[in-house]
Formats: structure tokens, C-alpha cells, sequence
């Protein structure tokens, strides 16, 4: 009646090794580890070229941590095979906004006439590009790429005293998923 098991199948070049609570997946891309001591009533074990998790009650959070499980090794299997990708959209229509990678930050010039440039740092083991009216960002791990495009968006946020019918400036997620798919 309840689902209490999930299976993550592992490809071809893809190796998974389990030591407790701890996974870490390799793949052609790199390798990345995740601890999920903090997550209670959950089991994983290998089965051949599978990845099992359990949870270890019919409890309504054991299984919904056991699900959640699942799907943060799905995306890392994912993620080593293929990089994940954030497309964010510059839009101004009253001042010329600029950004640029400089270094380890992103830095916004001229968003809605402000003086002071905005520095968003990049997060670590995410690649960051600004590609004309668009930026890439690229990662192994979803959950990076999610945070530095967040990051951006949040950064250019418009604030209480103007009106969002008429300034419409900022940067905006427009896609999101696996590269190449």
C-alpha cells in the first residue's frame, strides 16, 4: 500500500560507493559525496548496479526522507554524467546593466542606475559564463547551480519603493535542467 522502497539505477561508467550514511558517486565529470546523517529513518545499501533506499518505518516523514534520498542520488548520478544548467536572462529597459565574471564574483554595474556594483560571489564548483543577454551556469551538482543561479536573481531583486509595472530590470532563471537535454 505505502511505497517504502526506492531504486536508483547506476549506469555504465557510473560507480557509487556507500559507507554508512555517506554516498559518493563517480562518474566521467568528477566525483561528488554527500552525508545524509542528518536525515533520520532511512537505509542505503548497493544491490548489484542499483542503489537501494529504505525507509526503515511505514511513518509518513520516514518515507518522505526516503523518497527525498532518492532523488539527491538520482540528481548526483545524473550530474556526473551530464553537467546541470541554469540559463538567466538580463533584462533592463532603462539603464544599460553590465555583468561580468570577474574572478571568483559576478559583478552587476549599472543595475537601474545604481553607482555602487553589485558582487555576487560564485559558489564553489559551479562555472559561471555571461554569453551576450544571457548566464550559464554550469555544475555537476544540482544543487550548486540552483544556489548560484538563486544568488543572481536575488541579487537584482527590485525593491519595495519601485513599482514593478513600470521597472522591470533584473536577472531572471528562463531554463533549467540537464545539459544537452
Amino acid at each position: 500500500m505505502f511505497r517504502t522502497e526506492w531504486r536508483v539505477e547506476i549506469p555504465e561508467g557510473v560507480t557509487v560507493s556507500i559507507e554508512g550514511t555517506k554516498v559518493r558517486v563517480s562518474g566521467p565529470l568528477g566525483t561528488l559525496e554527500r552525508d545524509f546523517s542528518k536525515t533520520p529513518g532511512v537505509v542505503i545499501e548497493l544491490d548489484g548496479r542499483s542503489v537501494v533506499v529504505k525507509a526503515v518505518t511505514k511513518r509518513r516523514k520516514h518515507r518522505a526522507n526516503a523518497g527525498t534520498v532518492a532523488a539527491h542520488i538520482r540528481n548526483m548520478v545524473k550530474g556526473v554524467q551530464k553537467p546541470w544548467k541554469y540559463v538567466l536572462r538580463i533584462v533592463y529597459a532603462h539603464f544599460p546593466m553590465k555583468v561580468e565574471v570577474k574572478g571568483d564574483k559576478v559583478v552587476i554595474t549599472n543595475l537601474r542606475g545604481a553607482k555602487t556594483p553589485i558582487e555576487v560571489p560564485v559558489v564553489p564548483n559551479t562555472k559561471v559564463e555571461v554569453r551576450g543577454k544571457d548566464i550559464v551556469v554550469t555544475s555537476i551538482d544540482k544543487e550548486a547551480a540552483g544556489i548560484m543561479a538563486g544568488r543572481l536573481e536575488t541579487a537584482t531583486k527590485l525593491p519595495p519603493e519601485f513599482d514593478p509595472r513600470k521597472f522591470q530590470d533584473g536577472i531572471y532563471i528562463v531554463e533549467k535542467g540537464v545539459w544537452g537535454e
